[in-house]
């Protein structure tokens, strides 16, 4: 199915998603907590809605949901494309870039350098720095800081380090081709020092891009502290396409050791649903944390696409959203360490909703069952279900006679699935129109999903956040409607709550 002629690209902005005005976007940079405000930097093309001319986007945010658009921070150049990276606050002006009253925001960044520079064909890391805040920013001139005369050495996320013998500056970064993270060391973030390397390791299905490595107590423990080691790569996700996976372990500050690595070297395609994946649906990926957010929690956002089908998405001239900030814990689950992850606001909260939607505790019987008066286009909805002895139960939401995303449980084989093939608009590219599912099982013998529905966008939290898929839609403006189903029998619901906000 097509867009309907009456479409447009506005239609599908979202209302608490970050888009770019009138241009392309890809994978979040520079994620920041400064001045009292979250910093989302991006991978942005200032010329066209299609990927090209790297550049640096950027906007600011007090509460993780409404954003303010910013001019391009760091500009692409006849010289080299400006490709992801991190940015520090060098509060102790280790770099030299600050002055006496004003320590720098430093951003070090892949140089993808283009024929007119001497650096032509390679991919290297450099520095930039700011002294208003993040705002301006002005390139170092002896770049790059660290080179490795490769083509696919990129994505430095950086963070400070207090080790047994002092404190240091740690680069985390990618040997793109060769299934390999590379970390390196600094006093100054000029001069660097390998470290270690990780990998191959589980999943290898796709190039490995887009690195981050940081500790979060286990349980709640302050006394057990663990590493987690992100990495995405494209494709090979668990539903094909674009994805990002993680392992938990140590780093003793020279090296990462995973302690839930499946498989070493090159993943066995057989495993891969064994494989610890931060989001099964099509649409999250290069997903970074924030540096320095507020009482030590740790947000991360992904970019809301999909290699497959990212330029042909319907909405020029922005093209593509970033997903919702999502706090991230680490807790022990059937033995195992795991990441939880649920939908992050900034100290002020969610806006309140337009209205609110209850359906009393009862049987689902089979069918599909239109509910009145729970329509809307931007939703949070909150659902606990028995499953009994339905086959299938679950949700349809942006509904309207024959187009709707189905979210379905399927107890047999212990899955969770998104079916976005009658979702609205979808001709637009051949694999767009998929059903992608992820492992659930039962907690106590129900289900429970926390859904974020968007203009464009169905984000789902099963079991308290053990299970999250993340993916695009492009329905109807008139699509508004929630169903509840079962197919093959009867369930009984325990508790849907639907908060409408548009």
């Amino acid at each position: 199915m097509s867009a309907s002629p009456a479409q447009t690209a506005e239609d599908f902005r979202p209302a608490f998603h970050y888009s770019a005005s009138n241009t392309w976007l890809n994978d979040p940079n520079g994620l920041i907590f400064h001045g009292g405000l979250y910093h989302l930097y991006y991978q942005n093309n200032p010329l066209d809605s299609v990927w090209g001319n790297m550049s640096w986007g950027h906007a600011t945010s007090t509460d993780l949901l409404s954003w303010t658009e910013h001019p391009v921070a760091i500009t692409f150049d006849e010289h080299e494309d400006i490709f992801s990276g991190s940015i520090v606050f060098d509060r102790n002006n280790t770099s030299g870039f600050g002055t006496a009253t004003s320590a720098p925001l430093v951003a070090i960044y892949t140089s993808a350098y283009k024929a007119a520079s001497e650096h032509q064909g390679t991919q290297a890391q450099s520095l930039a720095y700011s002294l208003d805040g993040g705002y301006s920013w002005t390139k170092y001139a002896m770049n790059p800081v660290l080179t490795r005369n490769s083509p696919d050495f990129r994505d430095p996320k950086v963070f400070w380090h207090e080790g047994e013998a002092g404190g240091y500056w740690v680069m985390v970064a990618v040997e793109a081709l060769d299934y390999q993270v590379v970390l390196y060391k600094s006093m100054d973030l000029i001069g660097w020092e390998l470290l270690s390397s990780f990998g191959p390791a589980n999943a290898t299905g796709g190039i490995w891009e887009c690195p981050d490595l940081f500790p979060l107590p286990l349980d709640g423990d302050p006394e057990n502290i663990k590493w987690v080691l992100t990495v995405n790569l494209n494709p090979g996700g668990p539903n094909e396409g674009s994805a990002g996976q993680y392992f938990v372990g140590g780093f003793d500050g020279t090296r990462f050791v995973s302690e839930t690595t499946v498989t070493e070297g090159m993943e066995d395609a057989a495993r891969i649903n064994d494989y610890q994946w931060l989001d099964w649906g099509r649409d999250y990926y290069a997903a970074v944390s924030f540096s320095d957010a507020p009482q030590n929690r740790r947000l991360m956002i992904g970019w809301m696409n999909n290699w497959d089908y990212a330029n042909q998405i319907p909405t020029a001239p922005w093209r593509s959203p970033m997903s919702l900030a999502r706090e991230i814990s680490l807790a022990s689950i059937e033995g195992q360490p795991r990441l939880i992850q649920n939908v992050a606001t900034g100290s002020s909260g969610a806006p309140a909703p337009l209205s609110t939607f209850s359906q009393p505790a009862g049987p689902v019987r089979e069918g599909t069952v239109v509910l009145p008066g729970a329509a809307g286009r931007v939703q949070h909805l909150e659902f606990t279900v028995e499953a009994g002895s339905a086959q299938e139960v679950g949700l349809v939401v942006r509904g309207s006679g024959n187009e709707g995303t189905r979210i379905g449980i399927n107890p047999a084989r212990g899955t969770i699935y998104v079916d976005r093939r009658n979702s609205g608009a979808t001709g637009f590219h051949e694999s767009f129109p998929s059903i992608d599912s992820a492992p659930l099982r039962a907690v106590d013998g129900s289900y429970t999903l926390e859904i974020y529905v968007d203009h464009c966008s169905v984000e789902v939290f099963a079991a308290d956040g053990q299970v999250t898929l993340t993916q695009l839609i492009f329905p109807s403006p008139d699509s508004q409607e929630v169903s509840l189903f079962a197919t093959g029998g009867t369930a009984t619901l325990g508790a849907l709550r639907i908060s409408t906000y548009a």
